[in-house]
C-alpha cells in the first residue's frame, strides 16, 4: 500500500483544508496516511525563514483570509477561526491518536472542533471531547499532552519534520515528491495515479 506521509499543524487553516479532501483521496487511489504533527514557527526557523507571521502582516493576511473563505465555499465546509492559536497538546495528543491507530479520526475531529466550529483549543474539556469523539481514553490522552514523554515525543516529531526537509504544513509526501498546500492535492492525486499503473 501507498504511503502519504501528512506533516501538520493544528494552527494551519490550510492543513485543515487538506484533511478535508485527504482521507478519501488516499483511501481512491489505495494509499494509507501517516500523520506527522510539527510546529510550524519552528519549521519556518530551522528552514532559515525569520519573517512575521502571516497574522502579522495585514495584506497578506486580507488576502489569506478571502482565499480560506473560497476554499471553505468550495469545500462545502466551515471554516471559524478558533478562539486561541494554543495547539501544542492537540499536536502531542495527535501522537498518542497514533499509537493508538486513531489518528484519522482524532485528526478529522480536532479539525472540525478547532476550524469547524472555531473552539478555543486551550480548554482541556474540547481536547477531551475530540479524543472521546474519536474512540480515545480522554484522560489517558490529556495526561500524555501534559507529560515529559509527549512534550519530547512532539519535538523528536517536529526534528524528523525539519531533517525531511519540511518548512511548513500541510506538506504530503509521496515517495521522493513534495505537496505543498491544500491546492496541491490535486497534483498528489494525479501522482498516485501515474505512478500506480
Amino acid at each position: 500500500m501507498r504511503n502519504i506521509d501528512f506533516y501538520f499543524d493544528f494552527i494551519s487553516p490550510f492543513s485543515y483544508l487538506a484533511h478535508v479532501k485527504l482521507p478519501e483521496l488516499a483511501k481512491r487511489n489505495g494509499a494509507k496516511i501517516s500523520y506527522h504533527p510539527m510546529d510550524i514557527p519552528s519549521a519556518k526557523l530551522a528552514a532559515g525563514n525569520y519573517g512575521p507571521s502571516n497574522r502579522d502582516v495585514e495584506p497578506k493576511l486580507k488576502l489569506i483570509m478571502a482565499d480560506l473563505q473560497r476554499w471553505s465555499d468550495r469545500y462545502d465546509v466551515p471554516m471559524v477561526f478558533p478562539k486561541s492559536f494554543a495547539g501544542g497538546k492537540w499536536n502531542i495528543a495527535s501522537l498518542f491518536a497514533n499509537q493508538h491507530n486513531s489518528a484519522e479520526a482524532f485528526v478529522t475531529e480536532a479539525y472540525q472542533r478547532m476550524w469547524g466550529q472555531g473552539i478555543d483549543p486551550s480548554d482541556d474539556q474540547e481536547l477531551k471531547a475530540a479524543a472521546t469523539a474519536a474512540g480515545l481514553d480522554a484522560e489517558a490522552v490529556l495526561a500524555y499532552a501534559d507529560s515529559s514523554a509527549g512534550q519530547t515525543e512532539f519535538r523528536k516529531s517536529c526534528v524528523d519534520a525539519h531533517n525531511a526537509g519540511v518548512f511548513g504544513a500541510p506538506i504530503m509526501v509521496v515517495d521522493d515528491q513534495y505537496f505543498w498546500g491544500n491546492d496541491r492535492l490535486d497534483f498528489l492525486e494525479d501522482y498516485l495515479q501515474a505512478s500506480n499503473t
